[in-house]
């Protein structure tokens, strides 16, 4: 498994939180207010420069209003199609 800030799933992973607050009209700065954490937190995950655990993804994510679960299911599903067109079926 590759762990890299650059990897397709990390990259959209960043996409969807971005997509997320843009859509609640939200600024890095309001996030990283809900977040208790300074706005260059916001713009190191979002621009990746730093990767997010599993612990600030769960608390990101309900500072953007947004199901954690739905989240995975987007990266999860392009992961299983991923799967599918490398393995021909």
């Amino acid at each position: 498994m590759q762990k890299s800030l650059r990897t397709p799933r990390q990259q959209l992973l960043l996409s969807l939180l971005i997509e997320a607050r843009k859509a609640k009209g939200l600024t890095q700065a309001d996030v990283a207010a809900a977040l208790g954490k300074p706005q260059s937190f916001v713009a190191k995950y979002e621009n990746a420069e730093r990767r997010i655990d599993v612990i600030e993804f769960v608390d990101i994510a309900a500072a953007l209003g947004v199901p954690t679960a739905a989240i995975l299911m987007r990266i999860e599903s392009v992961t299983r199609k991923g799967a599918r067109d490398r393995s021909g079926k």
